[in-house]
């Protein structure tokens, strides 16, 4: 029966049947309000289970990029690779929402589908007490249905998307025993909890919830409002967890510069040199105010300025064994070789897969620690 034909029901109706269809159309009503309040309620639980379960999502940014670099480095995938150096606010994303899968389709049944069927519980019996305390008020009051709804309606107003005009057609004055509708409302309810139940899995978890409260968007709201700048030279992301930080950018580790395409002027030979001891070199770069020795690469001004790169002559193995990995797919990409003044150190190579994982573990010791203390809440609290 539709929600209209109802309507036109209860014009004809008087006393427990009455009341018995007043009491579905109020249920029939909160259904859709219902469901999407528990998948919801349960993504907020399962993004904050992930920041502390999940080892890629329990830290801070450079946390994650280090489990970012180190699958990338087990899957070997040139192109990823790329998809990383090249857009790597995109490739954060991906890696956050491939992790969010997997985790829900190896956790759905002992984690995921008990939260859902306990935050349906807990909506029931609030929806309940709802109902109880709104009799209650409309004894001590004397007054109708019209009290009693909008007494309904604004004890659930933090748990559902759900008002007082939802229910505006539903009046009517002949219904005054409202502890009959309480018991109608709670056999409807038990059913209507009963059908959305039996429709939780792994394939509906995403689909039922609207984009931007799904366990990987809000994760992604969290790890992605941060600094973006990428070094002139390297293209190494700032690490700093602040949009618009004070102080330089800067990272705990540069890359080869050759992977971004550098190559040294008048040649087709991509540079193997790291940023970091670049600029404890003698070596000049063509700047936007001309030649300057890369000692003094501040004062090019504009991006360089804002970046404080530490000579260092101890970089770890890990683009290093990028490059020796990836030589032949690097020297395709840019059509330029490393040759000549680009060739790649021979003790390069020596470097395994492994050590370069290894490298990234010490490099970020410590990055996995929290900066600050986060819980994702409702919409509906912070109204």
């Amino acid at each position: 029966m539709s929600f209209s034909e109802s309507l036109q029901q209860i014009k004809y109706c008087n006393g427990a049947t009455l009341i018995a269809i007043f009491g579905e159309i109020i249920c029939q009503k909160l259904k859709d309000p219902i469901e999407q309040s528990v998948y919801e309620k349960t993504a907020r639980d399962l993004a904050n289970e992930m920041r502390s379960n999940c080892e890629s999502l329990n830290g801070n940014r450079s946390n994650l990029e280090k489990h970012i670099l180190k699958t990338l480095a087990e899957e070997e995938d040139f192109d990823k690779y790329m998809n990383y150096i090249d857009n790597p606010r995109d490739h954060f994303k991906s890696f956050i929402r491939d992790e969010v899968s997997q985790y829900i389709t190896d956790q759905f049944i002992v984690s995921v589908l008990p939260k859902m069927e306990e935050n349906i519980t807990l909506l029931q019996q609030k929806i309940m007490k709802a109902a109880h305390e709104s009799t209650e008020h409309v004894q001590v009051k004397r007054g109708d249905v019209g009290l009693w709804l909008k007494s309904f309606t604004q004890h659930l107003s933090d748990e559902l998307i759900f008002s007082e005009k939802d229910l505006s057609g539903v009046k009517h004055d002949d219904v005054d025993d409202f502890n009959l509708l309480e018991d109608v409302m709670r056999q409807e309810l038990t059913d209507i909890m009963s059908d959305i139940s039996s429709r939780f899995n792994t394939e509906t978890f995403p689909v039922k919830l609207d984009y931007k409260f799904r366990p990987d968007e809000l994760l992604i709201d969290h790890f992605c409002q941060c600094c973006w700048v990428q070094c002139p030279f390297c293209k190494a992301i700032c690490t700093n967890d602040t949009k618009n930080h004070d102080g330089d950018h800067s990272v705990p580790l540069h890359r080869v510069i050759g992977i971004d395409g550098k190559y040294f002027t008048d040649t087709g030979n991509l540079c193997a040199n790291i940023c970091t001891d670049l600029v404890a070199s003698d070596l000049n770069f063509k700047s936007p105010n001309g030649w300057l020795n890369l000692r003094d690469y501040r004062r090019a001004g504009g991006v360089y300025a804002d970046w404080s790169i530490t000579p260092d002559l101890s970089e770890p193995p890990y683009w290093k064994w990028f490059v020796c990995r990836f030589q032949k797919n690097l020297e395709k990409y840019y059509n330029k070789t490393f040759d000549g003044q680009g060739r790649i150190p021979y003790e390069w190579r020596a470097y395994s897969k492994e050590y370069a994982i290894d490298s990234l573990h010490k490099l970020y010791l410590g990055s996995g620690q929290r900066t600050e203390t986060i819980r994702f809440t409702s919409h509906h609290s912070q109204r």
